[in-house]
């Protein structure tokens, strides 16, 4: 049985297709750094990721599928989950195969690789649509919008353009707390950022919110408010609790004023 391992990055699965070519190999499983190897193994490749073979392989994708194909691929690898790895680097590595002039094998929905990749997409593209519904901002005294989440994908690169051109004149901050990176949008442009030391944040991780002496007297006096209105509209004999967690998911409550 043969296995490849990569380092989790998606530089290093874009090596393993080139290495796979250029070795005349085809291995059963692809498999990232800390993931168990299967009994009985006996030909590991590790992949040494290398950048110039990786953008060969993405120009080679580049020329050969659509840019909804691209996009699709790229959406499906901030799924961040391990049973993306084998599907995504078999589509791939099936995609040179075909002839270049060949027609795209990219809507073959009866290949099961092809379907897992582009479900595993729509997931992501899902996702980044609840974040969009369900981001809490908060202001503080300096006038910067802060937004934490924690969502299952790592969507945060998906929905910058939207912020930024909904809130263009503000600067804001929305932060991923599962993942301790955030996007900063100052008026002009939006920049990654990290903290070095979580003790340094100006909010509580575990439920977003503001020190009191940085979040805006404003702001304390419209969360209160929105609670109330929030209260103030449920119809108790139609609530409905089950369809309530159908539209809007438990693990998004913690950061959600209404539910505070």
């Amino acid at each position: 049985m043969r296995i490849y391992t990569f380092d989790n990055t998606l530089d290093g699965l874009l090596t393993a297709v080139y290495d796979a070519f250029a070795l005349r190999q085809q291995p059963e499983e692809l498999i990232g750094e800390g993931g168990q190897i299967p009994l009985f193994c006996d030909d590991v490749h590790n992949v040494k990721t290398a950048t110039d073979k990786a953008e060969r392989v993405w120009a080679g994708l580049e020329s050969r599928l659509s840019k909804e194909a691209i996009r699709m691929i790229s959406v499906s690898w901030l799924s961040e989950l391990q049973e993306l790895n084998t599907p995504l680097f078999r589509y791939i590595c099936k995609v040179f195969k075909e002839p270049k002039n060949a027609p795209s094998i990219e809507r073959n929905f009866s290949d099961p690789d092809i379907i897992t990749v582009t479900n595993i997409a729509r997931r992501v593209m899902h996702e980044q649509l609840r974040m969009k519904q369900f981001i809490r901002f908060q202001k503080a005294k300096d006038g910067t919008y802060l937004g934490v989440v924690s969502p299952d994908h790592n969507v945060l690169p998906l929905i910058t353009d939207h912020f930024s051109d909904r809130f263009g004149d503000q600067p804001w901050l929305i932060y991923d707390a599962k993942r301790k990176y955030g996007y900063y949008y100052d008026r002009t442009e939006v920049v990654h950022v990290t903290f070095e030391k979580e003790s340094t944040l100006p909010f509580n991780l575990a439920n977003g919110k503001l020190d009191e002496q940085t979040l805006s007297d404003d702001d304390q006096l419209f969360q209160e408010l929105w609670r109330t209105y929030f209260k103030s509209i449920c119809i108790k004999e139609r609530m409905n609790p089950k369809k309530q967690r159908s539209d809007m998911p438990r693990r998004y409550w913690k950061y959600m004023t209404e539910k505070q």
